[in-house]
Order: C-alpha cells, then structure tokens, then sequence
C-alpha cells in the first residue's frame, strides 16, 4: 500500500497537490517552448522530413515532465517514490496491471466505436499516434525510440501525476475513493487535449484507475497503462 509521505505542505498545500500543479505547469510551459524552439529554427522553406525523426521524440518531451514534479517533491518532501507510490512491481499488482490493461482496450475500443456510431466517423478523431510512421524520416530507429517512450516512459510519468501524486492528495483530504478515482479519470481525459476522444479516454482512465484502488499501488496503474499503449506502439511498425 503507498503512503502519505509525511503530509508535509508546500505553499499551503500537501506536497503531492502542489507536484501535481508544477507538473501540469511544467508540461504546458514546455510545450510552449518547444514550439517556439521549433518555429524558430524551422523556416517555411525548410524541409520538415530533415527534422522527423528528432521531431517524433520531441513530442514527448512535455508528457516527460508531467512525472518530474511528483518524483521529485516525492524525494523533497515525501519518503520516496518506492514508499510514496508503491512504483516497486509485485506478482498482485502484475495480474491486475495486465487484466485492467486489457479491459483498458476492450473499454476504448467499444467508446470509439460508440462514438463513432452516434457521431459518424468524420466527427471523431483519429488518434494522434495514426500519423507517427508518416513522420518517422524512414528509419525505424525513430519508431523504436518512440514505442519505448509510450509503452515505458509515458505510463511512468502519467501514472506518477495522476495516480500517483493527485491521488494521494485526494486520499490525504478524505475524498470518498470513487470521487477520487472519477477525478483522476477525468484529468487523464482532459490532459490529452483530444476533444473528440475525451469519452473514451474517460471509460480507460477509470479502467487505469481501478488497477490503482483495487492494488492500492501505483505500479499496477503503470502496468496497465503500458498494457493498453503497447498495441498502438506496435501498431507504428504496420504502419511503417
């Protein structure tokens, strides 16, 4: 079971809400950067394609820093990641990482196509990650790089912010568990920015949350959430 870490308060607040806001702060600042790095140093004769294969790691940049904050007021003013998380995998939290991960799937899956069915195919989006091969410059080295970001470093750094930090904040204001998991669920939607897909990504962020209360441990949350990005990682390489 993960801990409190101590209750300490930074800015008046306890330490994992105030890591949740600098990583959501973090991760719009950097994006910004980014973009005006980029737009900056790329010109409008410029080929892109020369670029694509940096490119396609740069994207992920922003998602990186979402788990900088938590791990780091973890480590600052918690009692570590291991203690403050549960990041530390065990054999109960593999089988309900691997089963939640799973119905994750099944769930977006069944929202996509519901969506689809209600709204007609041109209203809803594809997923962003449809566009990555065309972007990859060629090389397949730049897919590889870019499969382990989602299915390793994504989950990482969304679980820490989401299940990991706001959680625990939550938890530490006695917030009712459903409420909680509701709340996280919702922010993992919203935090894609992927308006016509905030449905289902609602149904699978509460399916990822489920691995979290039911193993009370963030490293299920992980596992699931690599679970369910590992079939469109792999997806980039049909593409390709």
């Amino acid at each position: 079971m993960a801990e409190d870490g101590g209750g300490k308060r930074v800015l008046g607040a306890h330490w994992a809400f105030a890591a949740f806001f600098f990583g959501v702060a973090g991760y719009y600042l950097v994006t910004l950067l980014t973009a005006a790095a980029f737009n900056r140093h790329v010109g409008d004769d410029d080929p892109v394609e020369a670029y694509a294969g940096p490119l396609l790691l740069l994207a992920f940049l922003p998602n990186l820093i979402l788990g900088l904050g938590p791990a780091i007021a973890s480590l600052r003013y918690g009692s570590g990641p291991e203690r403050d998380f549960g990041l530390r995998t065990r054999g109960r939290d593999l089988r309900i990482g691997l089963a939640c991960g799973l119905l994750a799937l099944v769930a977006g899956f069944v929202l996509n196509a519901a969506e689809i069915a209600v709204f007609g195919g041109d209203e809803v989006s594809d997923s962003p990650l449809t566009d990555l091969p065309d972007v990859s410059g060629g090389s397949p080295v730049w897919l590889i790089a870019t499969a382990l970001v989602l299915v390793i470093a994504v989950p990482l750094t969304e679980e820490l912010l989401l299940r990991g930090a706001l959680w625990n904040a939550l938890l530490h204001y006695k917030i009712p568990p459903w409420v909680v998991l509701v709340l996280t669920s919702l922010m993992f939607a919203l935090l894609h920015g992927e308006t016509t897909r905030t449905i289902a990504l609602f149904g699978q962020g509460l399916v990822l949350g489920l691995a979290r209360h039911y193993s009370g441990r963030t490293s299920a949350s992980v596992l699931a959430h690599a679970a369910n990005n590992l079939p469109p990682a792999v997806l980039l390489f049909i593409g390709h």
